[in-house]
């Protein structure tokens, strides 16, 4: 983000806890920080600072640091995956103390640089506005919006997130079922084909393509899946407001599964299977 800034001739200030991040952000053209105070001063008032840090303590322990340093109307932006309640909080609190705060969900990863971020931003358009030509550099054509008042850009974030959940967890379902079949199917050939006028065709297929044409049948890879908190946070939404996502839900729990190398729970299955039916079992 930092780059594709630079490159579009804004003036960046970075700083990161870590010396290495800050320079290399000053070989690419940003003027470097090595302190949060440091950082405010080489800013010029009306200021903006847009951090992009983990969800959680990190990000309220740095707002908490450098909001002292701050002055009335500047901006901080949180473009981390947080959770909506949470910049519904730290708005409120920090729009008390006469700051602007504005909660962006960033989508786009590493291709952001290249192909630009999708933004999805919530809380008060004048402070929105004011960052408008920052927005415009880092998205691509109608890449970026204020979706909402204080917490709907880490809304829109987080069901944007668990849809995709649910997206990948199709195609590497459909994927282990082609390479199941029997026949001598070039997996990377048919999603680069699928990826000309079929209807599942998208980034995600085109990602697909890219990870087995590097290896056909992904014999480098663990099948370990992660999480980073979005999926859990819109199930519990999808709870409490009586919105159905089985789809949804169930990619979550899927993740979950991957990092079992052996579950209790299909152990137990396996001995009722020969409790009742004498069915065969595989020991340890």
């Amino acid at each position: 983000m930092t780059r594709r800034l630079v490159r579009g001739g804004h003036r960046v200030v970075a700083w990161n806890r870590s010396p290495g991040p800050v320079a290399d952000a000053e070989r690419d053209g940003a003027v470097g920080a090595r302190t949060l105070a440091e950082l405010v001063e080489h800013l010029a008032p009306p200021r903006a600072v847009w951090l992009m840090l983990p969800a959680g303590k990190v990000t309220t322990q740095f707002i908490e640091d450098v909001a002292p340093l701050l002055a009335a109307d500047d901006i901080i932006v949180d473009g981390g995956n947080a959770n909506f309640r949470d910049s519904q909080r730290r708005a409120a609190e920090l729009t008390a103390r006469g700051f602007h705060f504005l909660d962006a969900g960033v989508s786009g990863g590493i291709w952001g640089l290249q192909v630009g971020f999708c933004l999805m931003l919530g809380g008060e358009e004048a402070p929105y506005r004011r960052l408008e030509p920052l927005l415009r550099t880092l998205a691509p054509e109608n890449g970026y919006m204020l979706t909402g008042p204080h917490g709907a850009g880490h809304f829109v974030k987080m069901v944007h997130n668990a849809i995709e959940y649910g997206m990948m967890q199709s195609i590497g379902e459909g994927f282990e079922l082609l390479q199941a079949s029997g026949f001598p199917l070039d997996l990377p050939g048919i999603a680069e084909l699928w990826n000309h006028g079929s209807v599942v065709r998208s980034w995600l297929m085109e990602l697909a393509q890219r990870a087995l044409a590097a290896d056909p049948r992904l014999e480098s890879i663990r099948g370990y899946v992660e999480d980073s908190g979005e999926g859990r946070w819109a199930v519990h939404e999808s709870i409490d407001r009586a919105v159905p996502m089985p789809v949804i839900a169930l990619s979550l729990l899927t993740r979950f599964r991957s990092r079992q190398d052996d579950s209790f729970s299909a152990r137990m299955l396996a001995a009722l299977r020969n409790q009742f039916g004498g069915h065969a079992i595989r020991e340890l």
